[in-house]
């Protein structure tokens, strides 16, 4: 059963939590750089080697890249529901990203100086979406929605094909709700990669998989690692870890709500943290029963039980005052304001990656069809960092302008800085546009 911490052991629990480094294993690191440089080198020729060793498919050269014939099967997969409800959480996605766009601006000072900015879409992106056993259409619309507000003009995405258990065969088909989800807004360049492979060839380019310039999208602990190995060569959205949520509650909210709210993380993966904080003790005892109740149901119970043995706890404070100091401290990726009301405490949450108000936002309807990304930042990164959005998609270019007369007027302030840096070709090179 779940812990419950209270007093000085909750502060402890706390400080551990808000202390606990990224963790990275040197021997995974060691195998990703060995992937990541054949594909470097050896192209096409190593990702049909890694689709064979890790999915169990036998691709060829020519099989790597998605056909429309392959999308048109894929829309005879999926039901209607599936349609509908794709449709809404596009809708609401673009939508909540169009509100993000900044505009450019510029301004003429005296000496007619002009000074600006100005927004530039990157020119390609590649999307990562996991696959293999599992679908995560949400995750296509969450990564490359954004790009598209932001005018990214070449969108190509990786996601692998389904596994063929022990048999190899040659088909090699990739999950039909992922293909339609990138169907439904655009997406069309998709290739059947994944794993560390994938993000090698999209940040090299292989002879079939065109080479971008920012990869975006969420994988296991390899493609993390992965990602952080080709940072330079091409962009990354952010080192992604495992999936984490607070929950901030009182003595009424609903423990069953509670328990359901942080099992909904703990089954994403082994490693994924749930934490009450809540500021009474019989429903931080009745949400540990409601653990042990709903956890027998659960699909993914083993993982999920793993995740809520390992990383979850429950902590009993005096004071919603309290909860929110730990919060901060602990900076989550999903902050459930349970509370009533939770805008009481809004203001005084500094570090979240996404906030829900109320016992009717959980999560999850954040994860699909609210509209706000789900893409977050993890392991206490929401200290610095924010959730992938538009300006993630966008180079900033600055711009100025200066006349002969604004550049004397500063001429003696340019020499006295080059003087004290040490650099008198700097000084030189504005004294030269006025000798005389």
């Amino acid at each position: 059963m779940i812990k419950i911490y209270s007093g000085a052991e909750a502060d402890k629990k706390v400080k551990s939590i808000a202390s606990q480094p990224a963790f990275f294993d040197k021997k995974k690191e060691e195998a990703v750089r060995e992937i990541v440089d054949e594909v470097r080198s050896d192209g096409d020729r190593a990702l049909i080697k890694y689709t064979k060793k890790f999915d169990g498919v036998t691709l060829t050269k020519g099989g790597l890249k998605v056909t429309s014939k392959e999308i048109n099967e894929a829309y005879k997969s999926v039901s209607d529901d599936y349609l509908r409800a794709l449709k809404t959480a596009v809708k609401n996605i673009t939508q909540y990203h169009r509100r993000q766009k900044a505009d450019e601006w510029f301004e003429t000072l005296p000496d007619d100086v002009v000074l600006g900015m100005r927004n530039i879409p990157i020119d390609s992106v590649g999307v990562y979406v996991p696959g293999g056993t599992a679908a995560y259409p949400s995750s296509v619309l969450m990564n490359a929605i954004p790009a598209q507000v932001a005018g990214v003009k070449e969108i190509v995405m990786a996601t692998p094909p389904m596994p063929a258990g022990r048999q190899v065969h040659k088909e090699g088909k990739c999950n039909p709700h992922t293909l339609v989800a990138a169907a439904e807004i655009g997406v069309g360049n998709i290739y059947k990669i994944g794993g560390v492979q994938a993000i090698a060839a999209l940040a090299f380019g292989t002879e079939t998989v065109p080479r971008v310039d920012k990869i975006v999208g969420p994988g296991n602990m390899y493609v993390t690692l992965a990602k952080k190995y080709v940072y330079g060569q091409t962009g990354i959205d952010k080192l992604a870890g495992p999936s984490d949520i607070v929950i901030i509650a009182d003595e009424d909210s609903e423990a069953e709500f509670i328990a359901a709210d942080m099992l909904s993380q703990a089954e994403h993966d082994p490693d994924s943290m749930a934490v009450l904080i809540s500021t009474s003790m019989e429903v931080a005892k009745k949400t540990a029963r409601e653990l042990e109740k709903q956890i027998r149901n659960l699909g993914r119970k083993k993982i999920a039980r793993t995740s809520i043995d390992r990383n979850g706890c429950i902590i009993v404070v005096d004071s919603l005052k309290k909860a929110v100091e730990m919060s901060n401290r602990i900076a989550p990726e999903h902050l459930e304001i349970l509370s009533s009301p939770p805008q009481n405490i809004l203001e005084k949450i500094r570090n979240a990656g996404a906030v829900f108000l109320g016992p009717h936002s959980p999560v999850v309807v954040g994860d699909y069809i609210a509209g706000p990304n789900h893409v977050l930042p993890t392991m206490g990164s929401s200290r610095f960092s924010s959730p992938l959005s538009v300006y993630d998609f966008i180079k900033k270019q600055s711009i100025l302008g200066y006349t002969k007369p604004a550049l004397k007027a500063v001429l003696k302030d340019i020499k006295v800085f080059a003087e004290v840096e040490g650099l008198d070709a700097h000084a030189k090179s504005a004294e030269i546009r006025f000798k005389s």
